[in-house]
């Protein structure tokens, strides 16, 4: 599955961001999907993501905050921010395997990131 994650930017804390991923064919509509991030000096780690059902899971750092969504249509998957703080800047990636269990933990495809930097 070839992903394209878009979306990042500058943004004070309070503000919100919308990243999307997309990608193309059945293998995509198919896929879960889910959102990583990895701040400088710090692993990747799971954000969010999505079954191919439409069932979510989101850390509980985020979870408050941040929501997972996906359009069939546009073969696209959101990760939409909100309140964001300077701790949420990071690189954000966007990932895809056959279930959501598979794609909290071992991603089988991988999107190029996006960066989030978050002023204070």
């Amino acid at each position: 599955v070839q992903l394209q994650a878009s979306g990042g930017g500058l943004v004070q804390a309070g503000g919100s961001l919308r990243l999307s991923c997309t990608g193309s064919g059945r293998a995509f509509r198919n896929a879960a999907m889910g959102w990583f991030r990895q701040a400088p000096g710090k692993e990747r780690e799971f954000v969010a993501a999505m079954s191919r059902l439409g069932r979510t899971s989101i850390a509980d750092s985020v979870k408050d905050r941040f929501t997972v969504s996906k359009d069939g249509a546009k073969n696209g998957v959101y990760l939409q921010m909100n309140s964001l703080k300077p701790e949420d800047t990071a690189i954000y990636y966007c990932a895809a395997a056959q279930t959501i269990a598979e794609v909290t933990t071992t991603p089988s495809s991988w999107g190029q990131g996006t960066q989030v930097t978050v002023s204070s």
